[in-house]
């Protein structure tokens, strides 16, 4: 009679704790847009029961609210782009670490923070798109050679104010060293054909008026074109494939130091990074899994294999205030 009065004892704290873990409200802080993260939200929702709300916004100012906001947040995900704002999170002290087997599984160890505060949900690559009409793939080999001479007056460039570019230079940092990293940045800027861009589909709509040959970008803003014009006379380069690989870099997440749901917000993130959510997640914005046993999209896929860089991304937070700073000093505006 005791084993089986303690047996149901056991199984009622069981079914409670799934009960409180799931049958409860998130709340969420998103730097991604609304039509990106709201399917992800409903799919989670019918499955589970969980309502999620959302408020949405720029990355440093919701991390400024997270920061004031303190023990009082309700928030308890922060979900944003690009690791060094993933980093910046983790480092101003809104962010949590969370002990998951399956996120470690789900999750390659470069895309997620070593401290477990925050982890890639789907990854994006920042490459090489040229012209089609004045470039011939066999001109085109790494970021380096972008520096070369033989690109003066073809290269175009979105501004350095961009966290993404700051992130490609951290990581680029990371891999060569600060010397040898502002020498081949003052040598992109000696090779513009004009002054950087406000964003990457202007860099890419000046390729195709004519003002430059080729730029560095975010797959995905080239997928946004493509997919309003199948002829678009641009093309995708897989840059450093015989050296460190392509840059890649993550949207991600994690849960709030002051999280008022703690495991329902790791049961979510984990959810996130399985097959059911990685498509989901990944083709709303043209991106990559970051789960290695999910296939990206057919109309991502149609992009070709590639070999992405290895190295950490906390590295593009660690080193982003020292970007900057380099590349002010590279004359990279």
């Amino acid at each position: 009679m005791k084993f089986i009065l303690s047996a149901f004892c056991a199984a009622m704290v069981t079914f409670t704790g799934l009960s409180q873990a799931f049958s409860q409200e998130l709340v969420v802080y998103s730097a991604r847009k609304e039509h990106l993260i709201k399917p992800l939200f409903d799919a989670y929702e019918k499955k589970t029961g969980v309502s999620i709300k959302y408020i949405t916004g720029k990355a440093p100012v919701l991390l400024e609210r997270l920061k004031s906001e303190g023990s009082q947040t309700p928030a308890d995900l922060l979900m944003t782009v690009d690791a060094g704002n993933l980093w910046h999170a983790a480092n101003e002290g809104v962010l949590q670490p969370v002990s998951s087997e399956v996120l470690e599984a789900n999750i390659p160890a470069s895309l997620r923070d070593p401290g477990s505060r925050w982890f890639g949900l789907s990854r994006r690559a920042r490459t090489i798109v040229y012209s089609t009409e004045r470039v011939t793939p066999s001109e085109l080999s790494t970021y380096e050679n972008l520096a070369d001479p033989a690109w003066k007056g073809r290269l175009i460039l979105r501004t350095s104010k961009k966290v993404y570019n700051q992130s490609l230079v951290a990581m680029l940092m990371a891999e060569h060293g600060e010397k040898k990293t502002q020498e081949l940045v003052k040598g992109w800027v000696h090779n513009l054909a004009a002054p950087p861009f406000s964003s990457d589909t202007k860099a890419l709509e000046a390729i195709m008026a004519g003002q430059g040959d080729v730029a560095v970008v975010n797959t995905y803003y080239f997928g946004r074109l493509q997919k309003k014009n199948p002829g678009l006379p641009l093309a995708i380069f897989w840059p450093n494939q015989k050296a460190g690989g392509v840059h890649v870099n993550v949207s991600g997440a994690g849960v709030t130091t002051h999280a008022r749901h703690p495991e329902a917000a790791k049961a979510f993130l984990e959810w996130l990074s399985g097959p059911e959510a990685q498509n989901l997640f990944a083709d709303a914005n043209m991106e990559f899994p970051v789960n290695p046993t999910v296939k990206p999209h057919d109309f991502v896929a149609a992009w070709g294999e590639f070999k992405g860089s290895a190295l950490g991304l906390e590295k593009a937070g660690e080193l982003q205030s020292d970007a900057i700073k380099l590349m002010d000093r590279a004359g990279y505006k």
